[in-house]
C-alpha cells in the first residue's frame, strides 16, 4: 500500500508539472514557427521547419530591451519597499496584541474583497496633483499599494510562527529588543521576506491596468504595455512576434525565483525550541 501511495503521488507531481508547463512549451513552439505553419488546422508541437523570425520582427518592431529595463526597475524597487514597510508593521501587528491592531489587520483583509480598478480614479487623482503621471516613480508607489495589504498579511503569518520563547530567551541572555529581532527573529524570518519579495516582484512585473493608466507616455512603457501593441486595432494579434515577446517576457521571472527559490524552504525553525 505504501509504494501504491507513493506511485499515485509521483503521478499526480507529474501530471501537475504537465499542467503548469504546457503554456511554456506550446509558447516557445509557436515562437518557432512560420505564419503558415501557425494557420495549419493539425496543429503540431515541434515546428517543422523552425525560424528565429519571430524574435526579429518582435525585437525590430518594438523597445523590448528598454520597456523590460524600466519594469524589472519598477519590479524590484516595488518588491524592495514592499519589504521594507510591511516586514516591522506585521511584526509588530504580531507581537502586541490590540484593538487598534486587529482593526487593521481587519481592514487589511477588507480590503481584498474590493476590485483594485475600484481606486484607479482616486489614485490617478493623487498622482497628477503630485506631478508623478507617466512616471517610473509613480507606478511603483502605485504597485506598492497594490501589493502592501497581501504582503503585511502574509508576513503576519510567519512572524506568529517564531516562538516568543527565542526572543524571551535573548532577552535573558542581555539582548535589547532590537538585538532580539536583528539576531534571533530577522533570520527566521528570510522564508517570509523571499517569499514576499517573490510576490511583489511577479505582480507588479506581470501588472497590465494600472501601468495602462498610469503611463501615459509610450517612452516610459513596461513590457506588458509592450505586448499589447502586437495586437492590431481590430483585435488580430501578431501571433509569431507576440509568442517570441512573450516568451522572452517570462524569463526575469524564472530567474528571479531560480536566485531566490533555495530561501523559501521553511526548515529554518526546526530544531530551535527543545522541549
Amino acid at each position: 500500500m505504501r509504494a501504491l501511495g507513493r506511485a499515485g503521488q509521483y503521478v499526480a507531481l507529474v501530471a501537475y508539472v504537465v499542467f503548469l508547463g504546457f503554456p511554456l512549451v506550446w509558447l516557445f513552439s509557436t515562437a518557432l514557427k512560420t505564419p503558415r505553419e501557425m494557420g495549419n488546422l493539425n496543429p503540431s508541437w515541434v515546428p517543422a521547419d523552425p525560424t528565429l523570425a519571430n524574435f526579429a520582427a518582435a525585437f525590430g518592431e518594438q523597445d523590448l530591451v528598454g520597456s523590460a529595463v524600466r519594469s524589472l526597475v519598477v519590479a524590484l524597487a516595488t518588491s524592495v519597499i514592499t519589504v521594507v514597510i510591511s516586514l516591522p508593521a506585521a511584526y509588530a501587528m504580531a507581537r502586541h496584541r490590540s484593538a487598534l491592531n486587529r482593526a487593521a489587520t481587519g481592514w487589511v483583509l477588507v480590503s481584498q474583497v474590493f476590485p483594485f480598478i475600484l481606486i484607479i480614479i482616486p489614485l490617478f487623482m493623487v498622482l497628477r496633483a503630485l506631478d508623478l503621471v507617466s512616471t517610473l516613480t509613480g507606478l511603483v508607489l502605485v504597485h506598492v499599494t497594490f501589493v502592501l495589504p497581501f504582503a503585511l498579511w502574509m508576513l503576519q503569518g510567519y512572524v506568529r510562527a517564531v516562538p516568543r520563547e527565542l526572543e524571551e530567551a535573548a532577552s535573558v541572555d542581555g539582548a535589547g529588543r532590537l538585538r532580539a529581532l536583528a539576531s534571533v527573529v530577522a533570520p527566521l524570518l528570510a522564508p517570509g521576506v523571499v517569499a514576499t519579495l517573490l510576490f511583489a516582484f511577479i505582480s507588479s512585473w506581470n501588472e497590465f491596468l494600472f501601468a495602462l493608466v498610469v503611463l501615459k507616455d509610450p517612452d516610459v512603457a513596461t513590457l506588458p504595455l509592450t505586448l499589447v501593441k502586437f495586437t492590431g486595432p481590430e483585435g488580430v494579434s501578431r501571433l509569431g512576434p507576440l509568442a517570441a515577446a512573450s516568451l522572452l517576457a517570462t524569463i526575469p521571472s524564472l530567474v528571479f525565483f531560480a536566485i531566490i527559490q533555495r530561501r523559501l524552504r521553511s526548515g529554518l525553525m526546526a530544531g530551535a525550541v527543545k522541549g
